[in-house]
């Protein structure tokens, strides 16, 4: 199977399968979102381990990103695994702790809560976690209803996920 054009280019909407093919619509969205500046990012996910969070090319699209951000946010079930799976990102984050706001939803369960980068002109959702599959573009009641769907968890959600944790 092919993959599908990656996020810069002009499809309204496009589907993609797999997880490399995830992996590889993330990364661009966050070059992507540091090229045009977008200024406010949304990634949701149960745990974040299939993310290319600890890649370097990743890093820096935040990096470049980052500094003309208005707000970062992230959501997820559980964080444990983050520091394991993506070290190179935990301590981007505590960099620019004041500017990322984490959020924890222990009672979410890891079905449904949405795998997906929202921003504003853009977003990408992983409808189904074993075969990877999802949805990823620009069009506007999709990126509506996504949004929706995250600004219900966040409601429901609490500050979690530190930025540095104080040991005894």
């Amino acid at each position: 199977m092919r993959d599908e054009p990656a996020p810069g280019d002009d499809a309204l909407t496009q589907a993609f399968v797999g997880r490399e093919s995830f992996r590889s619509h993330v990364r661009s969205a966050l070059a992507r979102a540091a090229s045009e500046r977008w200024p406010h990012l949304v990634l949701s996910d149960a745990d974040f381990v299939d993310w290319p969070l600890n890649d370097a090319a990743v890093i820096d699209a935040l990096q470049q990103w980052v500094r003309h951000a208005q707000g970062f946010t992230l959501l997820a079930r559980r964080y444990d695994e983050v520091p394991r799976h993506h070290a190179r990102f935990v301590e981007w984050r505590r960099q620019w702790a004041h500017k990322i706001e984490c959020r924890i939803c222990r009672e979410a369960d890891p079905q449904q809560l949405p795998s997906a980068l929202w921003a504003p002109s853009w977003a990408l959702q992983r409808t189904e976690g074993i075969r990877h599959t999802g949805w990823c573009g620009r069009d506007p009641g999709r990126r509506r209803r996504l949004r929706e769907d995250i600004d219900g968890w966040l409601a429901r959600s609490s500050a979690g996920f530190p930025a540095y944790t104080l040991g005894l």
